[in-house]
């Protein structure tokens, strides 16, 4: 008898434990998962909506808040380029090549419209 409490007390502690894990593991992934994909991942936890609500909530402000921080980081990095120095250091390395094709046509003034201006004669009659 002991033996079964212990094994049904092993096999919820078991259960709670893959649970946990899973939640922890949602949580982490959200970020870079869609919010349908949470669901499912989640699904076949059969947690209560509010719980389920919760959680894709807080993937969301996780999903904003390290999208506004890799954004912050870029913007810094890209700040701290001296654009004109390298591309200095570029032109010094490299040799440019430009090939360029130009052909004069003669335009088709038969297809060309004419403005339309009737000039009347006039006389002094």
């Amino acid at each position: 008898m002991a033996d079964q409490d212990d094994s049904s007390q092993s096999k919820k502690e078991s259960l709670l434990g893959d649970t946990v894990k899973k939640l922890f593991t949602a949580g982490v992934s959200a970020a870079f998962m869609t919010e349908e994909s949470v669901r499912n991942y989640l699904a076949e936890l059969k947690l209560p909506k509010e719980v389920l609500n919760l959680i894709l909530q807080q993937a969301a402000k996780s999903k904003d808040e390290i999208t506004g921080r890799v954004s912050k980081e870029v913007i810094s990095m890209i700040q701290k380029i001296d654009f004109t120095r390298e591309m200095v250091k570029f032109a010094e390395t490299h040799k440019f090549k430009i090939t360029a094709e130009v052909e004069v046509l003669k335009k088709d003034l038969s297809s060309r419209s004419e403005p339309s201006a009737a000039v009347k004669p006039h006389s002094d009659e």
